[in-house]
């Protein structure tokens, strides 16, 4: 404990002074400054590349801290923190001034988050600001779910990464618009749909397609790039060319080798929870492998496998350009 303890007072440390740190949760490990920092923040863009529409999630250690920077939270926000905070869920809700526009890309509103991470939940209660912190990689990149991830693709870049062990969920978190009457999921992720139906007794709208102004981070077209084209849906073995090395994401029980594939299986034993556990793991493989191309399909359209496709179809669209 005495060794988390000090990474602790090293990150404390460096977020105070206006640096970044690298802090694990049980969805991804994110890329973390002090949420009140405009300068910091901006470090966090400049880092990551990433484009300043892209708005960033806010943690905190409680929804009551974040009453704070926000303005009125709903009762239904209240009642799905009840059920599933600290845990992979992200609010929308309207900002007040403390949050700067840098943060939230423009919009009134701020998405917030109360990792489950003990490591970053005793961070967040040591400071006197919430931290800003999208995934720790370079825009459009798998995200990390170890700190030898983050090492790899960052390491040269910033002070610190706390190391928390493998994320435990694996996909980034469920967001949540509840700043509005109407309740919309605006990604899907580490919490499922079904939870979130049952918990508010009522069906809940996913919004599925975005703008260059997405609400939330999470919600652009093209992102989690294995390094390769990645072609979504049934695999049609009789096409496969025989003479290049082609990667297979599989899920369920192994399929018949080709001497050219090189697979990866996210479950074996067709476990929806294993299998978001090893989705950036399994996409990070491939970008590491001499593969032309990196055949996927879709998995059951149930709990963490909707958020599994998500990723999927963001891994296998094309950008385009005018």
């Amino acid at each position: 404990m005495a060794i988390l303890d000090t990474q602790v007072f090293k990150a404390i440390e460096y977020l105070e002074q206006g640096e970044l740190v690298a802090i694990p949760t049980e969805t991804v490990y994110g890329l973390a400054a002090n949420a009140f920092n405009e300068n910091a923040v901006a470090n966090i863009f400049k880092v990551k590349n990433r484009p300043s529409f892209d708005p960033l999630i806010v943690h905190s250690s409680s929804l009551n801290k974040a009453v704070d920077f926000t303005q009125t939270i709903s009762d239904e926000t209240w009642k799905l923190a009840e059920a599933f905070c600290p845990g992979p869920i992200t609010f929308i809700i309207k900002k007040n001034s403390k949050i700067s526009d840098l943060v939230t890309a423009g919009h009134d509103t701020v998405g917030i988050r109360i990792p489950r991470h003990p490591l970053t939940q005793l961070l967040l209660e040591s400071l006197d600001f919430p931290l800003a912190a999208p995934s720790a990689n370079p825009f459009g990149f798998v995200s990390p779910t170890t700190a030898q991830h983050v090492e790899d693709q960052l390491g040269n870049k910033i002070p610190l990464i706390l190391d928390g062990g493998p994320a435990t969920v694996g996909v980034e978190s469920t967001i949540v618009d509840t700043s509005e009457a109407e309740i919309k999921i605006l990604r899907l992720g580490g919490l499922a749909l079904e939870e979130i139906e049952e918990t508010l007794n009522r069906k809940i709208d996913h919004i599925q397609t975005s703008s260059s102004s997405p609400k939330a981070p999470g919600m652009l077209t093209s992102h989690y790039s294995p390094g390769c084209p990645l072609i979504l849906g049934p695999i049609k073995w009789d096409e496969l060319e025989k003479n290049e090395p082609i990667g297979l994401l599989y899920f369920g029980g192994k399929p018949k080798v080709l001497n050219n594939i090189v697979p990866f299986g996210l479950s074996e034993s067709s476990l929806l929870e294993e299998a978001a556990q090893n989705l950036f793991k399994g996409l990070r493989f491939f970008a590491n492998q001499k593969v032309s191309k990196v055949y996927a399909e879709k998995l059951p359209e149930i709990g963490l496998g909707r958020a599994i496709n998500d990723r999927l179809i963001r891994a296998a669209t094309k950008i385009t350009s005018a």
